[in-house]
């Protein structure tokens, strides 16, 4: 969107509310192979995941059972910490498998931070309001368009289920690039799009792939 702009320790729980037709994207995406979906949840180092919230995480993996009909890979998943400012990385991908944890960059939506302050002040799933929605989404599928490569998602709760038709997805920019904190302390704003760096959208794409979730929210 254009604008201004660790799990679970031990073992994971065994494992939108409406049909989707087929999205024709715009066009062929070339992205990475995605890794291959995997049900097995060993369990995970507890050093692995520290650095999300142990409250936050709580949430997450409590989402990820409610939704395991709809979310079957559990064995990589992403949350995103929104009670951190743009400026840190609280973009937070958690590898059941092999125990291992990253984090990006990631922006919020203009209209969850209003006056740009760099910090996300209300969530919203309204049309229109450009801002950020909270919960469990689903990654489905690749297209190209306006913003370049592009991941839709699936919003599976009350707080989030118009995200697939309010266009809240995955993609790059050029506002939520590193370079933006070292010049303005902050990263740009999106329209309710979770935007990475310019140079990170392989990365997202990659350990995530399609089918796994997305949780977003506040510890």
């Amino acid at each position: 969107m254009a604008g201004s702009a660790a799990v679970g320790i031990g073992a994971l729980a065994q494992s939108t509310s409406r049909s989707l037709g087929p999205l024709a994207p715009p066009a062929p995406v070339r992205i990475p192979a995605p890794p291959k979906l995997v049900e097995a949840r060993p369990a995970a180092p507890r050093s692995a995941f520290s650095t999300v919230d142990p409250k936050l995480l709580r949430k997450a993996l409590a989402s990820l059972d409610r939704h395991s009909k709809l979310i079957k890979a559990h064995d990589r998943i992403a949350i995103v910490d929104f009670s951190a400012p743009s400026s840190e990385m609280r973009l937070h991908f958690l590898d059941v498998i092999d125990g291992k944890a990253s984090k990006l960059l990631v922006a919020h939506g203009s209209g969850s931070d209003p006056h740009h302050t760099g910090f996300l002040e209300r969530f919203s799933n309204a049309f229109g309001s450009n801002a950020s929605s909270e919960g469990a989404f689903l990654t489905d599928d690749y297209y190209v368009g306006k913003h370049g490569r592009s991941q839709r998602l699936i919003g599976l709760d009350a707080t989030n289920n118009n995200a697939l038709d309010r266009a809240v997805v995955v993609h790059s920019a050029w506002y939520a690039n590193d370079d933006m904190i070292r010049a303005h302390g902050k990263l740009g704003r999106s329209q309710g799009c979770f935007a990475v760096g310019e140079n990170k959208l392989d990365d997202v794409f990659r350990f995530l792939g399609k089918g796994r979730m997305i949780y977003a929210g506040r510890a």
